[in-house]
C-alpha cells in the first residue's frame, strides 16, 4: 500500500468524533493528513462538539475538544492531495458558504478522486452541486437538502454506510467502522491480519 495524502476540512463545531477519530484513524494506517479551516492557519485550532443521541428527537450537543489545525486553507491545492475528508457537525452549515471550500471540493470530484463525507458533510457536498443522480447518505434531517440537490437519500442504518463512485457517505459517527473501511478502500488501502 502506498501512503496517500489526505486534506481534511474542518471547521468551528465540527463534530468532535467525526473529526479526532478519522484523523487518527488514517495516520494509524500510514496515511497522512492535513486539517485546515477557511481563514485558519497551521496551529490555530477549531472548537468541536460532541454530537449524542440520547433518546431525544435530535441529538444532544455538549462542547468538545480544540482540534489543532496543521495546514493553511490558503494553500490546499487537489492537486496536492489524494483524496478529501469532511466531518460533519455544525462546520458544514457555515463552510458550504465559502466560494473557496466549494470550489475546492468540485475540484477533487471532477478530478475523480475519493471524497469521504459523514453527517452533515452532505450539506457542503450538495451546496458543491456534486450529488446530482448519486445515492448519498447522511444525517437524516440532511435528507432534503441532498433530494433538492438532485440526489437520492440512502436510508441507511446509523451505522451502516453507502459508497457511490468517488464518494463515501454515512449518516452519523456510529458508521466509522464502515465509513472509514469503505474510504480506505476507495484510497486502496489493504489491511492484513
Amino acid at each position: 500500500m502506498s501512503a496517500k495524502k489526505i486534506l481534511m476540512l474542518v471547521g468551528d463545531y465540527a463534530e468532535d468524533y467525526e473529526t479526532m477519530v478519522p484523523f487518527q484513524t488514517l495516520l494509524a494506517v500510514g496515511h497522512s493528513l492535513d486539517a485546515v479551516c477557511p481563514d485558519k492557519k497551521a496551529g490555530d485550532t477549531v472548537a468541536t462538539a460532541i454530537h449524542d443521541f440520547e433518546g431525544d428527537q435530535t441529538y444532544s450537543e455538549k462542547r468538545g475538544h480544540n482540534f489543532a489545525l496543521n495546514a493553511d486553507f490558503a494553500k490546499a491545492r487537489v492537486e496536492d492531495y489524494d483524496a478529501l475528508l469532511i466531518p460533519g457537525g455544525r462546520a458544514p452549515e457555515y463552510l458550504r458558504l465559502n466560494e473557496d471550500v466549494i470550489r475546492l471540493v468540485r475540484d477533487f470530484n471532477d478530478a475523480d478522486k475519493p471524497i469521504a463525507a459523514v453527517c452533515h458533510g452532505a450539506q457542503i457536498l450538495a451546496a458543491a452541486d456534486i450529488i446530482k443522480d448519486r445515492r448519498v447518505s447522511a444525517y437524516p434531517a440532511c435528507a432534503p437538502e441532498v433530494r433538492l440537490a438532485g440526489g437520492t437519500y440512502a436510508e441507511i442504518a446509523i451505522d451502516d454506510a453507502c459508497i457511490d463512485g468517488n464518494l463515501v457517505t454515512a449518516p452519523a459517527w456510529p458508521a466509522h467502522p464502515k465509513w472509514l473501511a469503505g474510504f480506505l478502500t476507495l484510497l486502496g488501502t489493504e489491511i492484513t491480519h
